[in-house]
């Protein structure tokens, strides 16, 4: 099988607009007889990224996606730990339980490159499920889709117009965390669910990244917030007994937070002259082991790329 180079990403997903930073309390499939995916002259091609790693058969389809039809997850909390780990776990059962037969290789809709669409974009929603494909050997084709100017196919797909969407037996998958607990449950090797104690680890750094670089007002204590979150962060790493979240090895809640480390790293110097500060000395480690891994660098944006698609997400001309 050809191997095809992915090129460098670009571009920033709807997900950065402060309505859309929370994670959506619905994911479902959109039915195939209303959404079949039409190859026209402005349907981009089918990029082939295949792992030659990948030489397992696939676990037989368990899963009907006929219940993940307008299933509903409770909202995400922002404030108790233990209610974000009861959203997470009722996500991860839900797709478990009504995730639809998705068969090899895995067809994936993501966010073109800003300005370029015949390029891959760096959102980092649809990173997180190239890298959990990539981690599991899976072959997958990706197609491009400029969410700037949405084209009909996409919309017929998902009328939300949202990346990343996943094709299935059953319809189109949406959302990263249906899409990423969905393949775990569906292709359970190597295993990257994250034990139920540590799936709330991060998810506040985001949003208080987001909020600190759009802030104008350095006394609106955006800083501060975010410096909690890192801090939160460095105390999960150094109970964990190894690099990751969960020790040794590699889990879900690493996938979800290496990108959007990486634009951390990437845009808070470029535009606030900002950087994390030393003292959080494992979150570094945790940066570098995360990206050190070849499912990272096979799907990361190179900085200018991740910049320019921050331009425009903040109204800044080139």
């Amino acid at each position: 099988m050809v191997v095809a180079a992915i090129s460098p990403l670009v571009a920033v997903t709807e997900a950065f607009s402060s309505s859309s930073l929370r994670v959506s309390s619905t994911f479902r499939l959109v039915s195939p007889s209303t959404s079949a995916l039409r190859t026209t002259a402005t349907s981009p091609p089918r990029v082939p990224f295949t792992n030659p790693a990948s030489s397992a058969a696939p676990s037989a389809a368990r899963l009907s996606g006929s219940a993940f039809l307008g299933a509903k997850l409770p909202a995400r909390s922002s404030t108790a730990d233990s209610g974000r780990r009861r959203v997470v776990r009722a996500r991860v059962v839900t797709a478990m339980a009504a995730a639809a037969k998705i068969s090899e290789p895995v067809e994936v809709l993501v966010k073109a490159a800003a300005g370029s669409p015949d390029k891959l974009g760096d959102c980092p929603f649809s990173q997180r499920v190239l890298i959990t494909l990539e981690e599991k050997a899976l072959p997958y084709t990706y197609r491009l889709v400029d969410t700037a100017n949405k084209p009909q196919w996409f919309l017929d797909v998902n009328p939300e117009g949202k990346v990343p969407v996943v094709k299935t037996n059953d319809g189109w998958l949406a959302d990263s965390d249906a899409i990423t607990a969905a393949l775990d449950a569906e292709f359970p090797q190597p295993p990257l669910a994250t034990p139920e104690d540590k799936q709330s680890v991060g998810a506040g750094l985001f949003g208080a990244f987001v909020k600190f670089l759009k802030s104008k007002d350095a006394a609106d204590g955006t800083e501060q917030a975010l410096l909690g979150e890192l801090s939160a962060l460095e105390g999960a790493l150094k109970t964990s007994g190894g690099p990751f979240v969960a020790g040794e090895r590699v889990t879900a809640v690493d996938i979800a937070l290496s990108p959007k480390l990486y634009h951390m790293t990437v845009t808070l110097p470029h535009y606030k002259n900002w950087h994390i500060p030393e003292e959080f000395t494992r979150v570094h480690a945790y940066i570098k082991a995360l990206h050190s891994r070849e499912s990272f660098k096979k799907t990361a944006a190179p900085p200018e790329v991740v910049i320019a698609g921050w331009n425009r997400a903040l109204g800044i001309s080139a």
